[in-house]
């Protein structure tokens, strides 16, 4: 299933992600923005558990996450300020990496770095800003369902109408929760209105002509 998030603060957010005045500290810090959103979204219907702490009438039980329970994916480097993100919203959460090259020539991500925690029986948050053509969000997804995770939920910033398809028919149990649904791709299959590449824009990374 897929959710787009609709609130104006979001689309106040994107079209500061477009603005290539936008500097990387900026940027990072948008997208941190935008990930919370996403998390909120996403986590509405986790279930809670009973958890005692000391307050100043004492010891006392109140809901809250088992965030042990939840692991945050990325695709290296694009998805760091969204990991950074939910970790900070989720400390006990447990952090994992996949790394991913696109070949240009061919438009197919190839995997080369795994470095994912024990998965069993959790929930998998994937996060990644871009999702283009689908690819490399399949091929990450399948590596974490290896893992045997009771969930995968992705997260992700812009995506593509043809790259969601993708990944809704070739994984449909997965829930894909979106800040903005783009336009379309076009003939190189970058987004469009897209925003550029996320993970130079993050760093500072000069582009490669």
């Amino acid at each position: 299933m897929i959710y787009e998030l609709s609130n104006p603060v979001t689309k106040n957010l994107i079209t500061k992600l477009r603005d290539q005045k936008t500097d990387a500290i900026a940027f990072r810090h948008t997208i941190a923005e935008l990930t919370k959103q996403l998390v909120y979204e996403a986590l509405k219907d986790f279930p809670y558990i009973e958890k005692t702490i000391t307050t100043w009438q004492g010891d006392k039980s109140f809901k809250a996450l088992d965030e042990t329970n939840i692991i945050v994916a990325t695709v290296l480097r694009a998805g760091m300020p969204m990991l950074d993100s939910v970790i900070e919203l989720l400390p006990q959460s447990t952090a994992g990496f996949l790394a991913m090259k696109r070949d240009e020539t061919t438009h197919k991500s190839v995997l080369y770095y795994d470095r994912l925690p024990d998965c069993e029986g959790k929930t998998v948050l994937l996060v990644d800003p871009m999702l283009a053509t689908g690819g490399s969000m399949c091929d990450a997804i399948e590596v974490i369902k290896t893992k045997n995770p009771s969930k995968i939920i992705t997260l992700n910033i812009i995506g593509s109408p043809e790259g969601l398809k993708v990944v809704e028919e070739t994984h449909h149990e997965i829930d894909i929760y979106i800040a903005q649904i783009d336009e379309k791709l076009n003939e190189d299959k970058f987004i469009i209105p897209g925003l550029g590449d996320a993970g130079d824009r993050s760093y500072n990374t000069p582009q490669i002509n």
